[in-house]
C-alpha cells in the first residue's frame, strides 16, 4: 500500500504505522504495569495465557473468513495481530524483526521459500547430529 505523508494509504486508509502505534502501547503497559491493563492480564498469566489467546484469535480470523461478513474478518484480524504483538512483547521482539523478516522474503515465491527453509532445517539437524 502506497502511504501518505499522514500515515494513511489510498483514499486515506491506515498504514501499517498504525502497527508501530499499537506496538508502543502494548510495550508501555508491559513495563508500566498499569492497574486494570489488559496488556499487563495476558502478561501476569504467562506464556500459556498469551498462547492461548493467539490461538482463540487464530481460530477466530479462519471462522470469520469462512462464515462471516469482510467487516467481521477486519475485527477478528485487528484482535489477532493485537495478540501477536503481546506475544512479540513478552519475548522482547520488535516488529521490525518480523517487517524484516517480510522484506526479505519479496522477490522469492512461497514454494521457492518454503524448500529453502526445510533445506536450512535438515542442515541444521545434521549439524545437531555431529
Amino acid at each position: 500500500m502506497v502511504s501518505n505523508h499522514d500515515g494513511t494509504g489510498r483514499g486515506g486508509a491506515p498504514t501499517a504505522t498504525v502497527l508501530d502505534r499499537l506496538f508502543e502501547v502494548v510495550t508501555a503497559r508491559r513495563d508500566q504495569r498499569p492497574e486494570g491493563s489488559y496488556v499487563r492480564s495476558l502478561l501476569d498469566g504467562g506464556w500459556a495465557a498469551i498462547e492461548a489467546k493467539v490461538r482463540e484469535e487464530a481460530q477466530e480470523v479462519v471462522d470469520a473468513a469462512r462464515d462471516e461478513s469482510d467487516q467481521a474478518l477486519a475485527h477478528e484480524a485487528a484482535d489477532l495481530l493485537f495478540h501477536l504483538w503481546v506475544m512479540l512483547a513478552s519475548r522482547g521482539l520488535e516488529p521490525a524483526a518480523v517487517y524484516a523478516e517480510l522484506e526479505r522474503r519479496f522477490g522469492i515465491g512461497g514454494h521457492e521459500e518454503k524448500t529453502a527453509r526445510a533445506a536450512r532445517g535438515a542442515e541444521q539437524g545434521k549439524d545437531d547430529e555431529v
